[in-house]
């Protein structure tokens, strides 16, 4: 366990670099991590350094335009899926209370002839930043290497063939959302920025948030603090690994509350990756987490379905 983040910590290049019996103990941590506790913190995870940086750069350069400037890249009819989604438009699932947050949604670009790309919405390109195109657009495919990596540890883990995501994520779904919680300037409804939820997708990549307020809910339902350290990455697992693996993975309760009153008037930025597989990947429970002890929690359904399901739990789809 590592102290300081209240989370396991592994460390990714034992499984992209080691010897076999290296692989074998990764494979072993990360899965036994996500069976308690849901979240561990990555070292080595192969997302340069410079890259993190001029994200969020270039992430904080875009929040401080105008709001009337930054709305034009708010397009009706995509559910924020791509572009700009103003303050107070989401809320947690089974919450009426908006988050008190703005954000950028980037997708997949498919260069590959893919019919997948008749599904998906074009990036809505930000002229006014420079740079931010190309940062957002190199920043997302070292994610979805990132998460490869992780997502065929898992699967040897669940005795899958390593590969059994590769073809399910090839130019998948996945959302790179750069978050803006602006300066607190009245007494706040709630203690809480982003109320408690559990992600959509099948693993979240969290990169350096730029100060505290991510809580984890923890086996004996205490929240608990998870600050990622510069060289770590913490990622999570979601709903449609959970629904996969018939609750034997754990997508984990967290939220965003709200800093001491001495740093209200401070913003707080956040850049998850949520790693999305294609629309038709089945999320039925495989038949090895099925047991007498462990009978089938949920309804067969492909990933596209679930998703919509989702976004119009949240208020993002009508």
């Amino acid at each position: 366990m590592s102290g300081e983040l209240g989370i396991p910590s592994v460390d990714l290049s034992e499984f992209t670099k080691g010897n076999e019996q290296k692989r074998k103990k990764f494979v072993q941590e990360l899965g036994e991590a996500y069976e308690t506790v849901g979240f561990v913190a990555v070292k080595n995870h192969g997302i340069p350094e410079d890259v993190v940086n001029n994200l969020y750069k270039l992430s904080k350069a875009f929040f401080e335009l105008p709001v009337e400037q930054k709305r034009k890249y708010e397009i009706e009819g995509l559910a924020g899926q791509r572009g700009y989604t103003s303050f107070g438009k989401e809320q947690a699932k089974g919450y009426d209370q908006p988050d008190l947050k703005e954000f950028f949604q980037y997708g997949q670009n498919v260069v590959d002839g893919d019919y997948i790309r008749l599904e998906y919405p074009d990036n809505v390109k930000v002229d006014v930043v420079s740079g931010f195109d190309a940062t957002f657009k190199n920043a997302y495919k070292q994610f979805e290497i990132s998460g490869g990596h992780l997502l065929r540890a898992i699967a040897l883990y669940l005795g899958l063939d390593e590969n059994y995501f590769e073809d399910q994520t090839h130019n998948g779904n996945s959302i790179l959302r750069a978050i803006h919680y602006p300066p607190i300037t009245q007494e706040p409804k709630s203690a809480v920025r982003a109320e408690q939820h559990e992600d959509i997708n099948l693993i979240t990549l969290l990169v350096g948030a730029s100060a505290d307020g991510l809580q984890v809910l923890n086996k004996n339902n205490e929240w608990v603090s998870v600050t990622a350290l510069p060289e770590q990455i913490v990622v999570n697992v979601g709903d449609m690994l959970q629904r996969l693996t018939n609750n034997k993975l754990k997508s984990t309760t967290h939220r965003v509350v709200n800093p001491p009153k001495e740093f209200w008037h401070t913003s707080r930025f956040s850049i998850p990756f949520f790693l999305h597989p294609r629309s038709d990947m089945r999320l039925d429970c495989l038949p090895s987490c099925i047991s007498e002890n462990h009978p089938i929690s949920y309804e067969p359904i492909t990933a596209g379905d679930y998703l919509n399901e989702r976004l119009m739990e949240i208020g993002l789809k009508k």
